[in-house]
């Protein structure tokens, strides 16, 4: 299928196309006869793997622009893959992306990440959407999600105020870690 197709959906061809011989029946561009495969909606697979770049970005607390200047690549290139609109985004573009979201993430304390991001990073591969029965399902990146909670709250917050909100959750976790065992049922 072509990109331009009305369905907006492209086929994935699990086996590859067979030449044929002149006149050996409906062939696509080149000669070649496509193969039935799993369809993929490459918008939504897209809108995806966007929504997942700026969710790990913004956890390990980049902004479009330090990812872009780290990866090498536009700022603009950055925001149209965290929207869905960078269909036509090259392979190169996004592996330049996920290169500092790697090792953004691979510097932060393993033990706050789940399971199943430290196998990753562990196996060194993608973060991206399934394709078809491939990839990795949409995770918390953390065994506890309050905590990546946290990370974005401190993140979202302007520099000059982050250590007073570290301020105020040590004094609440001081506060609870001291309060009497009949009053932390009640919490």
């Amino acid at each position: 299928m072509r990109a331009d197709h009305p369905s907006g959906t492209l086929e994935l061809h699990a086996a590859p196309a067979r030449r044929q011989s002149p006149g050996a029946g409906p062939q696509g561009p080149a000669g070649w006869t496509p193969r039935a495969g799993p369809s993929i909606d490459w918008a939504k697979w897209m809108r995806e793997l966007g929504a997942r770049i700026r969710r790990v970005r913004e956890f390990v607390g980049l902004s479009q622009e330090q990812l872009a200047r780290l990866a090498g690549v536009s700022q603009g290139a950055v925001s149209r893959l965290e929207a869905g609109r960078g269909l036509a985004t090259p392979l190169l573009v996004l592996m330049k992306i996920n290169v500092p979201v790697l090792r953004a993430l691979r510097g932060l304390d393993p033990s706050i990440l789940n399971d199943e991001l430290r196998r990753m990073l562990d196996e060194t591969r993608n973060i991206s959407p399934p394709v078809g029965d491939m990839g990795y399902e949409a995770l918390p990146l953390t065994r506890d999600p309050g905590v990546e909670e946290l990370i974005r709250c401190y993140h979202e917050l302007p520099e000059r105020q982050r250590r007073t909100f570290l301020s105020v959750m040590s004094a609440t976790a001081s506060s609870l870690a001291n309060a009497s065992p009949a009053t932390k049922g009640k919490a």
